[in-house]
């Protein structure tokens, strides 16, 4: 299997090209006090996904799959401080959190069928 067969990863790039459509049309001042963080949150899952894959023993695999996962649940805490500033309308907000929300049950998914595959063997 190669990485850009894994569904988890297709859906974090696909949740970071959404993120990156709001973060552009963000003002300056927008951008450089939530938006940078919010972006490079989102942009960090997909990152630590591929990285974790790379990785030959489960462990290190895990630790960037958790990595992830802390990444995905700051993008959440960034939709829903941006959402409550006004900053990304409620349709935006909501689509980004159910998208946030699967992501992280694959991801979870991802990261037991990692440890399950190398106690197995």
């Amino acid at each position: 299997m190669e990485l850009h067969d894994l569904e988890v990863y297709k859906l974090a790039r696909e949740i970071a090209r959404d993120a990156w459509e709001i973060y552009k049309v963000m003002d300056w001042e927008t951008k450089k006090i939530i938006g940078d963080q919010f972006i490079r949150a989102i942009d960090s899952v997909a990152a630590n996904i591929a990285e974790g894959f790379g990785r030959f023993h489960y462990l290190d695999k895990n630790k960037f799959s958790y990595n992830a996962r802390g990444s995905l649940t700051e993008g959440v805490h960034w939709t829903e401080t941006l959402q409550e500033r006004g900053k990304i309308t409620a349709d935006q907000g909501r689509t980004l959190l159910e998208k946030l929300n699967r992501l992280g049950v694959k991801l979870n998914n991802y990261i037991t069928s990692t440890k399950r595959v190398s106690v197995s063997k």
